[in-house]
């Protein structure tokens, strides 16, 4: 075997792992979801194929477009909110100021911890009798607040915590973009008589464009999965419920917990094309924004 065939040789086994684990994990489950979108399952491994009957009753059904309005609104809020956080803690931490490192810490830890354990720790927070917040509230007589049981302040406080968990990991990407700016550019804009906003508009955000793309898609995508901080902080019961319940919220009551996994593939079929319809047109705004020279 000659030099070139043994790279190639090579070079297959290195991304063969990576591959057969995308074919296993992600490819395999998509077409299977899909399949079984278009069938009715009849017990453990059972299943009868009935055509387009899923999407019809999902298309009749009120409770998946209450989902689908909830998971764009989680959405929308927390990408909004999260990015302009994000963007804002990452230039601050880009400046020379003392204890930059611990602060960057401190943002970053939300990142690795358990969403388990956050949900946990903010449902605690949010309890209406002896959370900290209302605690905090009290001493300046405003009255216990109902933030995860009333449906009116249920989606912001479940919006509150996913910025929370997000702010970390974007100011880190953010914060990289920043730091790979040419410091000449800012000098050159200094002695053109731009002032901080002007150079932040004209220098900053340009150059960070591609970076903050990125950031804002995988933001959207993660948006539209939300699922585990609904799952710990809202009971089954809870009459706000109906209020904050995403797509993939809906996939789970449907497929384990009222074991009609075929209608909740159809759910997820529905959730993977809004994905996709989100994710080409902000393909297509990019070139509007996004600057990459």
């Amino acid at each position: 075997m000659n030099a070139g065939k043994k790279d190639w040789v090579f070079a297959y086994a290195m991304v063969a792992p990576t591959v057969l684990g995308v074919l296993i994990l992600n490819i395999y489950p998509l077409f299977k979801s899909c399949y079984l979108s278009f069938t009715e399952s009849k017990g453990f491994g059972i299943y009868k194929w009935i055509g387009l009957d899923n999407y019809v009753r999902l298309i009749a059904d009120p409770e998946v477009w209450q989902a689908v309005a909830n998971t764009l609104a989680y959405t929308v809020l927390s990408v909004v909110i999260g990015v302009f956080l994000s963007l804002v803690v990452a230039v601050l931490l880009n400046e020379k100021i003392r204890g930059r490192g611990l602060y960057r810490t401190i943002y970053f830890l939300p990142v690795v911890s358990a969403p388990a354990a956050v949900a946990m720790v903010w449902r605690w927070l949010y309890n209406a009798d002896a959370g900290l917040i209302n605690y905090l509230l009290s001493m300046f007589g405003i009255g216990a607040v109902h933030w995860l049981t009333d449906p009116r302040m249920a989606m912001i406080s479940i919006v509150i915590v996913g910025v929370w968990t997000m702010v970390g990991y974007n100011m880190v990407l953010l914060l990289a973009g920043l730091q790979e700016i040419p410091k000449t550019f800012y000098e050159a804009a200094e002695m053109d008589g731009a002032g901080p906003v002007q150079k932040f508009f004209h220098v900053t955000l340009p150059m960070i464009s591609p970076t903050l793309f990125f950031v804002v898609v995988t933001s959207v995508i993660g948006g539209l999965q939300v699922f585990d901080f609904i799952f710990m902080m809202i009971e089954p019961s809870n009459t706000a419920m109906a209020s904050t319940q995403s797509l993939v919220y809906l996939f789970y009551k449907q497929s384990f917990l009222m074991g009609d996994r075929s209608y909740g593939a159809a759910i997820v079929m529905l959730l993977l094309v809004i994905t996709l319809i989100i994710t080409e047109i902000q393909m297509k705004l990019q070139k509007r924004w996004v600057h990459y020279e």
